[in-house]
């Protein structure tokens, strides 16, 4: 694969993340301070292979139940921050907040109550955020 090949296919993927999550990541991306040089490898990697493999892959599983599998990963997972953007690009692909709702009673019968209910916390935080942002000023 040449440069231009791979610089493409970072751009791709790169538009493919601020299309599902309504903004783009490059200043999440960069190195901060005291971090090694290597860092902006490890997300340049996960960034191609997460926006620019597996998500355009919809031949099988449209972006909608690719949006509400990874809300499940990610709350099972416990992993706070990154299910924030999960809900925001399900629910910005046609996953309802009673459909989210309806995961979450799914994850607590088979991940726990603490796990779905720690995870749940961050829904209602975004379920607000978008709610508020509805709201006519």
């Amino acid at each position: 694969m040449t440069d231009d090949q791979q610089e493409s296919g970072y751009a791709a993927a790169l538009d493919t993340a601020a299309r599902l999550l309504g903004r783009r990541l490059e200043p999440f991306l960069e190195p901060g301070p005291g971090e090694p040089a290597n860092a902006a490898d490890f997300t340049r990697l996960a960034t191609l292979h997460t926006f620019g493999d597996a998500w355009p892959r919809t031949d099988v599983l449209d972006t909608r139940t690719r949006a509400i599998i990874s809300v499940t990963i990610a709350a099972t997972l416990g992993t706070l921050e990154p299910l924030r953007g999960q809900l925001r690009i399900a629910l910005g692909n046609g996953v309802t907040p009673q459909e989210i709702v309806e995961a979450f009673i799914h994850i607590e019968a088979y991940a726990g109550a603490a796990r779905a209910f720690d995870s749940y916390q961050i829904a209602r935080q975004v379920f607000q955020e978008i709610h508020a942002a509805e709201q006519p000023r």
